[in-house]
């Protein structure tokens, strides 16, 4: 007879009372959880999770008092614990304050679930109750108060090969913004190559994300749109919903082809199409992220002959995409984030 398999425990943070009893409602009906604590502002979220210690908290990015972004970094430096901020609104401010809590430690941001009597209800509930199993399971550090700091040093590049890149493409999930963020802030202005990323995110955050790597980041940051050429020095993020890949005269392609290693956008998909287009002028980054995604993608890209790196396991936050890329003999590198983009950096110089 097999031991009965506790349930998750987890504390609400939401200030709104009928959404604050919706959403425990669907927590207990899915069977898989015991609420243990519900609260209504982030004051009362860091004092609960340090309290009752639970397993994952749910919380609110806009709540009175202290909002999401505020109570994660308290939460981070007192009792860290996985947090999976919910939100409503795809307000600009917002939503740039989801990005600097996921930044302070919080694991993933997802939009609220819809009402019941909503045709997308079962697949916003399920992406919800999904994304609390996963990321309870996530082991996560302290995050001690940032000190104001001098710019740091140029981190070492790795000896290499002679040779260029021309594209560097990018491959990211659960713990991906952070370290975008950190890489893309250390390249150069004259960056001589444009960066394509696909970025594991809940639907209707790709435009907010691409604004808050704006302001990260020296380079032109945008959401890729259909057949439009590549240009250095410039970001392009995969919109919601499409595979994302590059054509051999240096255009954008999106397609609606299914999922690839379960997702779509995907790594995988973007690296294998590199590969197929130009891959000895080129770089693939295979960052964070729970699951395989993009692994097998770079192994396609450096037995092309492109150049391969992954995130090493100490900086990931969770070591499952780059573990699997090293398992399967795919990267050629494995790096911290400043190695990542001191390498890149020195790859995609300009003449």
């Amino acid at each position: 007879m097999s031991a009965e398999i506790a349930p998750i425990r987890v504390v609400l943070a939401e200030d709104s009372p009928v959404t604050r009893e919706y959403l425990a409602h669907l927590l207990r009906e899915s069977g898989a959880f015991e609420v243990v604590g519900i609260v209504g502002d982030g004051g009362a979220a860091v004092e609960a999770t340090q309290r009752l210690r639970p397993d994952v908290v749910l919380m609110d990015i806009h709540m009175p008092r202290m909002n999401g972004y505020e109570a994660t970094r308290r939460i981070m430096e007192r009792t860290p614990t996985p947090i999976v901020l919910i939100s409503a609104s795809l307000d600009r401010d917002e939503v740039g304050m989801s990005f600097e809590a996921l930044r302070a430690g919080a694991l993933t941001v997802l939009g609220k679930p819809v009402g019941l009597g909503h045709p997308e209800a079962a697949a916003t509930v399920e992406q919800m109750v999904s994304t609390l199993r996963l990321m309870a399971e996530v082991k996560v550090v302290r995050r001690w108060p940032a000190a104001p700091a001098p710019a740091p040093p140029p981190a070492p590049v790795p000896v290499l090969p002679m040779r260029r890149a021309r594209l560097v493409a990018i491959g990211a999930s659960t713990g991906g913004p952070a370290v975008l963020a950190e890489i893309l802030g250390r390249l150069p202005a004259g960056l001589a190559a444009p960066v394509l990323v696909v970025q594991h995110i809940a639907p209707g955050f790709v435009g907010g994300l691409g604004e808050w790597l704006g302001g990260q980041t020296p380079l032109a940051v945008r959401v890729a749109q259909a057949g439009e050429p590549l240009n250095a020095a410039t970001v392009y993020i995969a919109p919601d919903g499409h595979q994302m890949g590059v054509t051999r005269d240096g255009r954008i392609s999106l397609v609606n082809d299914a999922a690839a290693d379960g997702f779509r956008p995907s790594a995988t998909y973007l690296f294998e199409s590199v590969a197929r287009a130009m891959p000895l002028l080129s770089v693939g980054v295979l960052l964070s992220g729970m699951g395989r995604d993009g692994a097998a993608g770079l192994r396609a890209l450096r037995d092309a002959g492109g150049l391969t790196i992954a995130q090493d396991r100490e900086t990931s936050v969770i070591f499952g995409m780059p573990a699997e890329a090293v398992r399967l003999g795919a990267a050629a590198y494995v790096l911290p984030p400043e190695e990542i983009a001191a390498l890149i950096a020195h790859l995609a110089r300009a003449k």
